[in-house]
């Protein structure tokens, strides 16, 4: 039997308690994929752009080099901004088009357990162009310092 006051909790919570619970979430969904994102992928490729550009995958034939200086801006800078909360939607953007790019096209003949992260990126980026950051974020500073 769930007792009235973990009813309340879980079930009926008002709605400041959801709302500051919902820019939690986003917070970590920001800090988690944003910095996977940034260490995992973005930072190894702008470290080593002049060893790997030569022969980096080139699906759209824009040339190899200009595939991860793109890919750079978007898995790096662009996941700076994410992490930050700084821009997030309009940061988010080239973030998706990177992600949708490997899981559609280069990643296309793959099996899907070889392309679900780039499918778990281009979701939680997505969602986050939707929603925006949240409220723990430089957008959320800036949107409630407009507001007074």
């Amino acid at each position: 039997m769930i007792s009235k006051a973990m009813k309340n909790w879980f079930f009926w919570m008002d709605g400041q308690r959801k709302d500051v619970l919902n820019d939690v979430g986003l917070l970590l969904m920001r800090l988690v994929f944003g910095g996977t994102m940034l260490l995992g992928h973005g930072y190894g490729k702008f470290v080593n752009y002049a060893k790997v550009s030569a022969n980096f995958p080139d699906p759209l034939g824009l040339g190899g080099a200009t595939t991860m200086a793109l890919a750079i801006f978007a898995e790096f800078f662009c996941a700076i901004l994410v992490v930050l909360g700084l821009a997030t939607r309009l940061a988010a953007i080239p973030l998706i088009l990177t992600m949708a790019s490997a899981f559609f096209i280069f990643h296309s003949a793959d099996a899907f357990k070889d392309k679900e992260l780039a499918l778990l990126f281009l979701t939680a980026f997505s969602t986050l162009f939707l929603t925006g950051a949240g409220r723990f974020s430089i957008d959320g500073i800036f949107r409630r310092k407009m507001k007074s």
